[in-house]
């Protein structure tokens, strides 16, 4: 699944392309995916002038005078900005055409386990973090309010897994499954370590590994394992730097352990026993 990195890498990818044109056109090619399409959405933006470009966690913001296009790109999803006569893929569900000084380009989603999203909020509707996908949501890792002491306020009374609380998006967003495998072994701390026991000490610096492992992936175009792929068609390379994800039975690239995968809420968890306490 594409996680913050790979969504931040895309909306950097469809900004210039999209900020401050005007929609064209709409086209759907299916009633939906995760959840139906807004029926009238070609009436709602056609002619309408794309303001911003924005991310809340995993979910595309795409911010207009009088409402939200909220985009999810699922298990599988990813975004291309192409010429609009591009010949279609099977999978190639939505597409957002859009005037520009080169002439249309559509923002084309292609999803093929469907179940990403596209999504209208009305801005008659309410605030846009309170609509029911957003307003659960934690803090941003990258943005100011997210730090050690945060963190070990908001888990004190929490004996879940400190994994799991990292991947119920509740506390901080974004932090998916690979990121946070890695975040833990850079702060040497067990993922099977209860959330309530672990000090300041050590949750200030997970919060600074989440921070910096974000901000690395997002530079090296986040990670490519299945069907992640950014705007202009290019493969991410965070994988290739991977120290515990996806390398079980590895010799550990500090101490040469092998790398433990268990399984917790159904997802893999990679950690070295020995590096992480």
């Amino acid at each position: 699944m594409p996680e913050l990195p790979e969504v931040e890498v895309t909306r950097r990818g469809v900004a210039p392309h999209l900020e401050g044109r005007i929609v064209d056109s709409v086209v759907l090619r299916r009633e939906g995916l995760r959840w139906p399409f807004p029926p009238d959405l070609h009436a709602i933006l056609a002619g309408r002038r794309v303001l911003h470009i924005g991310r809340r966690g995993k979910y595309l913001l795409i911010g207009f005078e009088h409402g939200t296009l909220i985009v999810h790109l699922g298990m599988s999803g990813h975004l291309r900005v192409i010429p609009p006569a591009t010949e279609l893929k099977k999978h190639d569900h939505f597409d957002l055409i859009v005037d520009s000084p080169d002439g249309k380009q559509a923002l084309r989603l292609h999803d093929p386990r469907r179940f990403g999203a596209v999504l209208w909020h009305p801005y008659d509707a309410g605030e846009l973090d309170q609509h029911v996908l957003l307003r659960g949501l934690g803090v941003e890792p990258l943005e100011h309010g997210f730090d050690g002491a945060m963190l070990f306020k908001a888990t004190r009374k929490r004996s879940a897994p400190i994994k799991q609380v990292l991947l119920a998006g509740d506390l901080v967003v974004g932090v998916g499954n690979i990121y946070a495998c890695e975040s833990l072994f850079r702060a040497g701390i067990n993922p099977k370590t209860a959330a309530g026991r672990i000090s300041r000490a050590r949750y200030d610096r997970l919060a600074d590994a989440i921070r910096t492992i974000l901000a690395e992936a997002i530079v090296q175009g986040g990670s490519t394992l299945r069907d992640f792929i950014a705007v202009n068609g290019q493969s991410g390379y965070f994988q290739q730097t991977y120290f515990v994800y996806d390398r079980a039975e590895v010799p550990c690239r500090n101490c040469g352990t092998p790398i433990r995968q268990i399984k917790q809420g159904q997802r893999s968890t990679f950690y070295c026993v020995n590096c992480q306490r």
